[in-house]
């Protein structure tokens, strides 16, 4: 029996919503395509005051897959994350979450959904299986219950010879591990994640993917936003890349890359007193796509031990030379540009 009582918990993905904020929802909810689509949103919507932050954005997340959303700061990432967790209705199109609707089934809805956000609220004051404890109640679960799960998760996220430890002392990457821990309580059918790894050196990140590659192996549904271009080509099935609050590309890493870029990257670094001259030139060189940056020069090629010998061809001598494959993040770059957004 799943039991659904829902305490009001801190809303994962920012601030509250005002009382003044009103769902909209254009249209009937249409069938969902096919049992395994878990969330379904069509010409999905958010408005704040004039601002646009989500612009009628269409995606169907299925069972069991690893599903990101990726785009520079503001590009309505969050905003649509926020949507998907029922803290902020959406202001328009259709939204559709394990079959309910976020507008009339929120509690119904979030009981079933587990929250990573990207600042850890753990109980700094409590021990690490207190937090545990502690959270799985607002469920309403069994004591009993609560205890197995507890045991079981901390022996998962590999907290087990800390679990009396206050959480104060403890590493970032093992409190990333205890907040995820803590939001599996609940024993999820999605698991929300924003920005899982923000701010953790490489071993912990690497720790934490290797959890999260776990609970997609037992069938927990996943969908995470990341600035880290490593971290989607490892945990994602599928995604899309947000600008401006569309979506400009969607697909797995592997085709993305091949859509968007070429096999391999030939990355030159001039003299930067050559640097400009050395640009004009390479404009005659066998690419499929140039980009001048200000630091090097980059080349789109298919083989990039025969573009470097072309580059030579042309009388150019790089002070450094580096080929290596194209990844999403070379995508990512030519889908949403490299000028900062603030």
């Amino acid at each position: 029996m799943r039991h659904t009582k829902l305490f009001p918990y801190a809303l994962p993905f920012g601030g509250p919503e005002t009382s003044s904020e009103m769902p909209v929802m254009t249209g009937s909810v249409t069938e969902v395509s096919g049992p395994d689509v878990l969330i379904h949103a069509s010409g999905l919507t958010k408005s704040f005051g004039g601002a646009m932050a989500v612009a009628g954005i269409d995606f169907d997340l299925r069972r069991g897959e690893a599903f990101g959303f990726l785009g520079p700061n503001g590009a309505g990432k969050s905003s649509t994350m926020r949507m998907i967790g029922c803290v902020s209705p959406p202001s328009g199109g259709e939204l559709t979450i394990l079959g309910l609707s976020p507008v009339t089934d929120g509690p119904a809805i979030r009981a079933r959904l587990g929250v990573v956000p990207q600042e850890d609220t753990l109980d700094v004051e409590l021990t690490v299986r207190e937090n545990l404890i502690i959270y799985g109640r607002y469920f309403g679960l069994p004591r009993q219950l609560i205890a197995e799960r507890t045991e079981r998760l901390l022996e998962f996220v590999q907290l087990s010879d800390r679990a009396d430890d206050q959480v104060e002392p403890l590493s970032g990457g093992m409190k990333r591990r205890l907040t995820i821990a803590r939001s599996l309580i609940n024993e999820p059918e999605i698991l929300l994640l924003d920005e899982p790894t923000t701010g953790l050196d490489p071993q912990a990140r690497h720790a934490v993917w290797d959890r999260l590659y776990r609970l997609k192996q037992q069938g927990v549904t996943l969908v995470l936003t990341t600035h880290y271009m490593d971290e989607a080509e490892q945990l994602c099935d599928r995604l899309v890349v947000m600008d401006r609050g569309k979506i400009a590309a969607e697909g797995s890493p592997r085709e993305l890359i091949e859509r968007y870029s070429t096999p391999e990257v030939l990355e030159l670094r001039f003299n930067p007193a050559e640097h400009e001259q050395a640009s004009e030139k390479l404009a005659g060189a066998p690419a499929e796509r140039l980009e001048v940056l200000a630091d090097r020069i980059l080349l789109y090629i298919r083989n990039g031990d025969t573009a470097l010998a072309a580059v030579r061809e042309l009388g150019l001598e790089p002070l450094t030379s580096l080929v290596r494959r194209s990844t999403l993040e070379d995508v990512f770059l030519r889908l949403t540009g490299r000028q900062l957004e603030d």
